[in-house]
């Protein structure tokens, strides 16, 4: 009987943030019957798009036992970089490659800081956070850099079968992320290092560079977001992307990734994104204030993460 019951919880546990994400939709519609309109739903998909491939790259770093405060810094800074080169004058290719490169920078920074001087993962990616965004303005002289050309807008508005090319973008990172989180010893190893760092060191993980490794995904998805949103936005802007970092922290946390590190299923992450885009989306057709938003985002991360603690401290 006890086995029962606790196959019952290990259920319940696993699949709950999902049956509040279908009985979320289903409120939704009820209230608004605009909300499942295919324009809305298509709306949906693009919000999703970018905070999905954030969370992504965040995924990593928390399963390792991190976590990262400069992604939304760097998706500004390297979006600067991309609106400067994608006036049109160059081939599309080269401020996808350069954005990439930066965001690749940020992270491998952060992780050397964090894996190799020992700093706390909060101090590190806070201090990075700020010098990034100085980067950004910086170079942009505190302006936003306009002018982008005709093509590069056209990969944020175009779509393909109906579906957004922002969504397919999401869709390969998932699947790509996915493989790896879940079928490689890479994703094992990540793993390793979050559940129990020394441990993995006995068992001959190189926890140093698994650790930087992790946060060069984040800053390489980073960089990857800022080149996608200059073409959303159709300007390259050194304010964008405020408070993306905590957008993405957010749908990993409420998707079942544990803030203590080891614990995360990607299925989980892609609920979480569409949970908290679905929120923001539906407060905003009811016509809640945005202030509100704020406000719900915040409830949801304490009560995610209240969740996490009791159910480990359950399970100890």
């Amino acid at each position: 009987m006890n086995t029962n019951k606790k196959n019952f919880s290990a259920i319940v546990s696993d699949y709950f943030i999902f049956v509040v994400f279908i009985l979320l939709v289903i409120v939704l519609t009820i209230l608004k019957p605009s909300f499942i309109s295919p324009r809305n739903l298509g709306n949906i998909l693009k919000q999703a798009s970018i905070n999905g491939i954030l969370a992504f790259g965040m995924m990593f770093v928390i399963i390792s036992g991190g976590f990262d405060m400069s992604v939304g810094s760097t998706v500004a800074f390297a979006g600067i970089l991309a609106a400067l080169l994608g006036n049109g004058n160059y081939p599309l290719i080269l401020p996808l490659i350069v954005a990439m490169i930066a965001g690749l920078g940020v992270g491998i920074v952060n992780g050397v800081g964090i894996a190799v001087g020992d700093l706390p993962p909060f101090i590190m990616t806070l201090g990075s956070m700020t010098a990034v965004r100085g980067l950004a303005l910086l170079i942009s002289n505190g302006k936003p850099i306009t002018g982008i050309s005709e093509g590069y807008r056209n990969i944020a508005a175009s779509s393909f079968l109906g579906i957004p090319m922002l969504a397919i973008f999401l869709l390969i990172v998932i699947v790509i992320c996915s493989f790896v989180a879940t079928k490689t010893v890479y994703g094992r190893r990540v793993y390793a290092c979050g559940g129990n760092i020394q441990a993995a060191r006995v068992a001959g993980i190189n926890t140093t560079l698994i650790r930087i490794s992790t946060f060069a995904i984040a800053g390489l998805l980073a960089g990857f977001c800022g080149f996608l949103m200059t073409s959303r936005v159709t300007i390259g802007q050194p304010t964008a992307a405020e408070s993306y970092e905590m957008d993405a922290i957010t749908a990993c946390v409420v998707g079942g990734v544990s803030m203590s590190g080891g614990v995360g299923k990607p299925w989980g992450v892609i609920i979480g994104t569409l949970l908290i885009t679905i929120i923001a989306n539906g407060l905003d057709i009811l016509g809640v204030s945005a202030h509100w938003q704020k406000i719900v985002k915040g409830l949801i991360i304490v009560l995610a993460v209240l969740i996490d603690v009791k159910g480990k401290s359950k399970k100890d």
